[in-house]
């Protein structure tokens, strides 16, 4: 205790005679930081003794921190201990609540994408629903990480959702069972002489569960196999090292990814292995729609760009920045910051503008409206960062043929550009007539 006062002594009399010095050494800029950060202690002083309420100094300084933060983007906050916890388990592919990967958007969460077999998907909550109200209570004024608290609860427990949906009328509530919900996030099956693989996330068993997918699929179909069908649809992402890993599963060596941050030297390139291609040099089509976003993106941008597959659906997300998690000491929860932006090999960017697909085609439920179709983007998100070396792109986008009822078209397109397009020859001598 002694050599500790003796160093906080030390340190007070060396920064009252650094203060003396500072404008000489730093400049004005520097001092008004300090003087402004003098402000705020005596805002925190006021509240402190004042308010109407005791309030503990660890909320007043974990809410400073998250308002600091979470102004920046949409993606950067604050996570204390137990919501820092949480993430950890989260991305080892098993944890607690309902399955639903979400923002804040204009007061409201909003649903980027259910995960399979989850409560949430179970209930059938959609890409695009806004969440109003959770239990009653009303989200408006709620921090994303609280209303995510709120969603989650005991195994068995019920909580019930207000959901706002684009198109209907009126809100209307779900009641879901929380659930642990464990993320097998790759499932596969043959489509007759194809090999269908939905990768739903990218978590710590994702590239070792889509290798196990390849191979069984081999085996069970055989010398007949004509290519692989990789669904991304609806996945929200994950972990990068994942993405990496599975981009690579397919290609031969050559860049997967880079990321660019705030200076020159912060950028970094990540590649594929050489003769790491574990389909041999099967065809690929890749489906993706708005809800495909981030770790999902950086597969379908890489094998676009790598010429080693088409991709198919509707233009992505958009989420191409990156978010470093940074432990802020013991106890002491962490910040996630953005602090790049993604790049594909061809040096675009996925930052509010996505992954164009080769072969733009519309599900028959979606609304004719192009507008419409390419609304769940993160150029809609309030605040969201630019992207920079935007691709430009018209687009005539492909509908189920009148009179025809497909499950699911996307899907339907994908096989029979593997199988030689005669479906597709057809759609177009129709559309040309």
């Amino acid at each position: 205790m002694k050599r500790y006062a003796l160093v906080g002594a030390g340190a007070l009399a060396g920064f009252a005679g650094a203060m003396m010095l500072f404008p000489a050494v730093y400049g004005a800029s520097d001092m008004n930081t300090y003087r402004r950060l003098d402000v705020f202690s005596d805002a925190f002083e006021l509240v402190r003794a004042n308010y109407v309420r005791p309030v503990e100094d660890k909320e007043l300084i974990n809410n400073a921190i998250e308002g600091m933060v979470s102004s920046l983007d949409p993606h950067s906050s604050y996570m204390d201990a137990k919501a820092f916890a949480d993430m950890q388990i989260q991305t080892k592919g098993e944890f607690g609540g309902l399955g639903l990967e979400v923002t804040m958007e204009d007061g409201l969460v909003k649903v980027i994408s259910p995960i399979d077999d989850t409560p949430a998907a179970k209930a059938g909550l959609k890409t695009g629903d806004f969440i109003a109200a959770i239990d009653q209570t009303p989200i408006q004024g709620m921090e994303l990480d609280d209303a995510i608290a709120k969603m989650r609860g005991p195994q068995g427990s019920k909580v019930s959702l207000t959901i706002l949906r684009p198109g209907s009328k009126k809100p209307f509530d779900v009641t879901l069972t929380r659930a642990i919900v464990h993320v097998d996030s790759v499932k596969y099956h043959k489509e007759g002489d194809v090999g269908y693989v939905r990768i739903s996330a990218f978590n710590e068993r994702t590239a070792s569960g889509l290798e196990k997918a390849v191979k069984d699929l081999r085996q069970e179909i055989g010398g007949n196999l004509k290519g692989y069908v990789i669904d991304l649809r609806n996945d929200p992402g994950g972990l990068l090292d994942q993405a990496i890993a599975v981009s690579g599963d397919f290609l031969n060596g050559g860049e997967v990814v880079s990321t660019r941050g705030r200076h020159s030297d912060d950028t970094q390139r990540y590649t594929a292995k050489s003769g790491g291609d574990i389909t041999g040099g099967k065809p690929v089509i890749v489906l993706i729609n708005g809800g495909t976003a981030s770790a999902s993106e950086i597969v379908a941008g890489a094998l676009q760009d790598h010429n080693r597959a088409k991709i198919v659906g509707m233009t992505s997300f958009g989420k191409g920045s990156v978010q470093t998690i940074i432990p802020l000491g013991e106890g002491g929860g962490a910040l996630r910051l953005t602090t790049a932006r993604y790049f594909t090999p061809s040096g675009h960017s996925i930052q509010a503008q996505g992954i164009i697909p080769d072969y733009a085609v519309a599900q028959p439920d979606d609304d004719d409206s192009a507008t419409k179709l390419l609304r769940e983007s993160e150029a809609n998100l309030p605040g969201h960062l630019l992207g920079e070396n935007a691709k430009k792109a018209k687009q005539t986008i492909i509908h189920a043929p009148a009179g025809k009822k497909y499950d699911d078209f996307q899907l339907a397109y994908a096989l029979d550009l593997l199988h030689g397009g005669k479906m597709i020859a057809s759609i177009k001598s129709a559309q040309a007539n």
